[in-house]
């Protein structure tokens, strides 16, 4: 027995190599729940949540303090995310349907990403879909606009609100077809209530709560125009804003709206780059406002952040002049609350701040890239938290059936925050899914590119300068697409490979047996009208009434050898 070895024991800095290099999966049967904890543990957020309201700066002062944010944490769904990365710039709105199953981005890139949270998996996280809204289908233009703004219609999670920096706003479906296109008014008309649509870039739009036809937008026009989905000929009615600003002319930019109906009131609300906020009845009539604030804001600084609460008894704007107000309906004359907080509207036009679906809280986000939640009654941050350290926050989105929150920002990354205990579908039901299992051969830089074949003295080395798609990308990094299918040149758009039926001309039999009317081009178009002289003559189809109502003509006989007729009289000189 003394000849036995016995195993040696390994020291614990080789265990841990050794299982580092085997990973953490273990053999045998697993529970799910024990994978799906662990799928959450690896979504979990590692950046620190600060609360400014009780100056605290660190998460692990004390166990009080770890307490009281854990709370915080747990009113706020932000301990884990989940991150789009299918932008290639900012990302300027974001919107979701009402059961939250499908979202969708706009970016400056010009075009929407279109997202189901039903077909995602833990390893597939990206679009399904891009759509370039200011594209016309079947024209050869390629004019294409930064997405201003799209927005689900909340009463028809079918169509969406599109707008892009063009006078055109557009109706899409839930696959981002077009449905319909507003039409763009007179340029060349002084007075806007004569045009029949925006003749410049529009700004912002908003959906009517209670009706799904009805949409409003506005525009650097100076108007604010009200829709209808199935006329899109022209508009329903016209606002126009006569700014009172000096130097203004009468005119200036819309540059935010919104809107809110209950059972009391039916208000619409937007601000302008004159620093004025105005509201309307949206009942009617629109020939003046139900009031404005003239000075609501700095004159000439963009109020880019504007919603008005679920009750419509509260506005909430962010300036482009570094304050965030919040303004009551029923007292329409000085703000109730005024916070400094520091503007992005001059970089990115489009940032916003919204309600929380409690309106308890608002949210917005700031230059370096921290996701502020505000108390709405006294507009203190209750909790601050980084998104993406260093890009700012454009867009925020807090969807009330999945209590996820939704960030959009300046480097093209889309941020879904949850909470496995709170949040419910979205992300969360991505993450309950297993990982899907891909294939050696889905790698392109483990495959070979044979589509120019391979000639008979090439050798193939294992590491070598193999004719493979990794070697090839590397010796022409602007030559052909990537593995996601877009083109390895920015500069250049993806062109089809040419066919061989288009590099030659068809022949005369194709052209005779699939052209019709192609034979007519080989014919004499006198002897083709000649044919039927005779046919003209003797059955008029046009002309037959004439020969019983019309008088015969009578011409003076004349022989050939006359050359100028009868004799004609001298002229008298």
């Amino acid at each position: 027995m003394s000849d036995i070895p016995v195993a040696s024991e390994v020291p614990d800095e080789e265990e841990e190599a050794l299982q580092k290099f085997l990973g953490t999966t273990s053999f045998g049967k697993q529970t799910k729940g024990a994978e799906v904890n662990n799928r959450f543990e690896q979504s979990k957020r590692s950046q620190p949540v600060i609360s400014q309201g009780d100056k605290k700066t660190k998460r692990d002062e004390d166990d009080d303090d770890d307490s009281d944010e854990s709370d915080e944490e747990d009113e706020c769904p932000v301990s884990h995310e989940m991150v789009f990365k299918t932008h290639d710039r900012a990302v300027t709105s974001i919107t979701l349907d009402a059961s939250g199953g499908r979202l969708v981005t706009g970016s400056s890139d010009c075009t929407l990403k279109f997202h189901d949270f039903a077909s995602l998996t833990p390893s597939t996280i990206r679009a399904f879909k891009s759509v370039d809204p200011s594209s016309v289908k079947g024209s050869a233009s390629s004019e294409t606009h930064p997405v201003q703004h799209v927005e689900f219609n909340p009463i028809a999670p079918s169509t969406m609100l599109a707008i892009t920096a063009h006078p055109q706003p557009r109706i899409l479906d839930r696959n981002g077809e077009t449905i319909a296109e507003f039409v763009k008014g007179d340029m060349y008309l002084r007075d806007m209530h004569h045009t029949k649509g925006h003749i410049s870039e529009v700004t912002c739009g908003v959906w009517h709560p209670q009706d799904r036809n009805i949409c409003a937008t506005g525009g650097t026009d100076s108007t604010v125009r009200i829709w209808d989905i199935n006329n899109p000929r022209q508009q329903k009615t016209v606002i126009v804003h006569k700014s009172r600003a000096a130097g203004s002319a009468g005119r200036t930019r819309i540059t935010a709206l919104s809107w809110a109906a209950t059972a009391q009131s039916n208000l619409l609300v937007a601000a302008a780059l004159d620093g004025s906020l105005v509201m309307w009845d949206a009942n009617g009539p629109y020939t003046r406002p139900a009031a404005e604030i003239r000075d609501a804001h700095k004159k000439d600084t963009w109020t880019s952040g504007l919603q008005l609460s679920s009750t419509g008894q509260l506005v909430i704007t962010r300036g482009g002049d570094n304050t965030i107000k919040l303004w009551d309906t029923r007292k329409f004359k000085t703000p109730l609350r005024t916070v400094d907080f520091p503007s992005i509207s001059d970089q990115y036009p489009t940032s916003n701040i919204c309600f929380s679906p409690r309106g308890t809280e608002l949210l917005t986000g700031s230059a370096n890239g921290d996701l502020h939640i505000l108390n709405s009654a006294t507009l203190r941050s209750e909790l601050v938290t980084p998104i993406t350290p260093g890009s700012a926050i454009i867009s925020v989105y807090w969807h009330k059936e999945l209590n996820q929150i939704i960030t959009g920002s300046a480097n093209g990354e889309t941020h879904v925050l949850y909470n496995p205990n709170l949040s419910q579908g979205g992300a969360k039901t991505v993450m309950l899914k297993a990982p899907k299992r891909r294939h050696i051969d889905d790698d392109p830089n483990l495959t070979m590119d044979l589509s120019h074949g391979i000639g008979g003295d090439a050798v193939i080395l294992p590491g070598g300068s193999a004719p493979s798609a990794a070697s090839f990308a590397a010796r022409h990094p602007t030559i052909g697409l990537t593995a996601s299918g877009k083109s390895r040149d920015p500069r250049r758009p993806h062109i089809p490979n040419t066919t061989p039926f288009a590099k030659s001309n068809a022949d005369a039999a194709y052209i005779k047996e699939h052209i019709p009317l192609s034979g007519m081009r080989e014919e004499d178009p006198r002897e083709a009208l000649l044919k039927y002289a005779d046919k003209a003559k003797n059955d008029p189809l046009f002309t037959n009434a004439w020969a019983t109502t019309q008088p015969k003509t009578i011409y003076a006989d004349l022989s050939d050898e006359e050359e100028d007729g009868p004799d004609k009289k001298k002229a008298k000189r």
